[in-house]
């Protein structure tokens, strides 16, 4: 059998048997073809097959294994769940010693959060495909019944990039895209008419809520007192749209993508727009299962990996898009899946962008691995709209929630190449698409250069 070790090396074991039934070990060794290598020779087909050379029963068969067989994992029907969904439809959880793993749809992110209150045990969830923030408004019991603290924990990014900003059909006349400002006169007629402006995201707090947020600030509208901000389910937002309970909003995909298809509505612009390689959904789990369960988060980790690698291929996308579309996931055409997964944008606006740089990415660019600073980054936005209190300790906060650790010891033992692992919790400096720089070291610098925010 082979193992990858660090450095990109094969180790070659040898076992063979004496008459005694006594077992031997011989190596040797091989070196490994770098990520760039395999991915430019045979995409990401030729890293999972090195991956399954080097543990065909899993990554623990030669030592201690998972401490359970299975996790209740929640989902909401978001192409970026694509992880979770690729992993057990492929039987990567039962190859790293997991098969008893269950994906299960939720309604909406306020099930997801009180699933994950209740746990497995009690019938709810162990750990999801969540909206980054969640797991520390959980933690700090911002979002919980009677403010009581769920400690939860963020082991991997799940994708960047590929959510959308939507508008209704009565706003093309104002051309409004990247540029919200274009929609404040109409917004104001509409307003001075008696009527309510209602714009959607999914929760209050989590990225969509932020990305809106950012996109209406920027263009002078203030997202508090401008408009209503409401909360609706991501399945939900187009059937919503369609009988005008919403002027605009903000959610994954498939969902605006399938508005554009039924014409109902137009795409002003994509979150990637607004800060090209974003971090978005995040894989959340219980603090409390993972201590119990060390190797099993581990295993369920390299399983999430390995589908993170197979999703970022363009070889697989058709494939992708037809699994998600089935009625256990996402009961969704195809088509309405595959364009946007691709890059190709048809915004509803006569704009048409193929190859746009912009699709969902769950492995490249470093996409699964959880920067700190794209947890402190979140937190500071949260800080703005009035979810924390200005003196969070963030560094802190995010210390104790994000566990990046864990994600670095699931990837050594995956035998992921040393260019895919980050030399930095930190990504650096961000820089949005209205020039404001986000600084991770320093924060309050920020938060002071926004002009709209709830303090002001």
């Amino acid at each position: 059998m082979a193992r990858i070790i660090p450095g990109g090396v094969f180790l070659f074991f040898r076992i063979s048997v004496t008459e005694k039934g006594e077992q031997h070990m011989t190596k040797t060794t091989g070196r490994a073809l770098s990520r760039r290598g395999i991915l430019k020779t045979t995409a990401a087909a030729g890293l999972i097959g090195a991956v399954r050379m080097a543990f065909p029963s899993g990554a623990f068969a030669a030592g201690t294994g998972p401490e359970v067989k299975g996790v209740k994992l929640g989902f909401i029907a978001l192409t970026d769940a694509a992880p979770l969904i690729i992993a057990q439809e492929k039987g990567l959880f039962a190859k790293h010693g997991m098969p008893d793993v269950e994906v299960l749809k939720q309604a909406s992110w306020g099930a997801t959060r009180d699933n994950l209150v209740l746990g497995g045990a009690a019938n709810g969830i162990d750990g999801a495909h969540i909206l980054t923030p969640l797991p520390y408004l959980m933690s700090t019991g911002k979002v919980t019944q009677n403010n009581v603290a769920v400690p939860m924990s963020i082991l991997a990014r799940l994708n960047l990039d590929s959510q959308g900003i939507s508008v209704a059909k009565e706003y093309a006349s104002t051309g409004v895209q990247l540029d919200a400002s274009k929609l404040k006169a109409a917004f104001a007629a509409k307003k001075a008419a008696g009527n309510e402006i209602k714009v959607a995201m999914t929760f209050p707090g989590g990225t969509h809520d932020l990305w809106i947020r950012y996109w209406l600030a920027a263009g002078g509208i203030d997202p508090d007192k401008d408009v209503s901000t409401i909360v609706v389910p991501p399945p939900q937002m187009v059937a919503n749209m369609k009988v005008g309970n919403m002027d605009a909003f903000c959610v994954g995909e498939p969902w605006n993508e399938q508005l554009v298809n039924q014409g109902i509505g137009f795409t002003a612009c994509t979150t990637g727009e607004l800060w090209k390689g974003h971090p978005e959904k995040a894989l959340g789990l219980r603090s409390e299962w993972i201590e119990k369960n060390p190797n099993a988060a581990r295993a369920l980790m390299m399983a999430v990996m390995e589908a993170q690698i197979w999703a970022d291929s363009m070889d697989n996308k058709e494939e992708m898009a037809a699994i998600l579309g089935k009625r256990q996931w996402f009961n969704v055409p195809p088509k309405d899946v595959a364009g946007r997964l691709k890059g190709t944008i048809n915004y509803g606006n006569d704009r048409v962008v193929e190859k746009s740089g912009l699709e969902m990415k769950f492995w490249k660019d470093h996409a699964s691995y959880p920067f700190k600073s794209h947890d402190a980054w979140f937190l500071t936005e949260n800080i703005r709209w009035g979810k924390f209190a200005p003196d969070t300790d963030i560094k802190a906060l995010v210390d104790k929630v994000n566990r990046e650790d864990i994600w670095r010891a699931a990837a050594k033992d995956l035998g992921v190449a040393a260019a895919d692992i980050p030399a930095s919790s930190s990504r650096g400096k961000e820089t949005f698409f209205d020039g404001k720089v986000f600084d991770p070291d320093n924060p309050k610098a920020y938060l002071d250069s926004l002009t709209i925010k709830a303090s002001a």
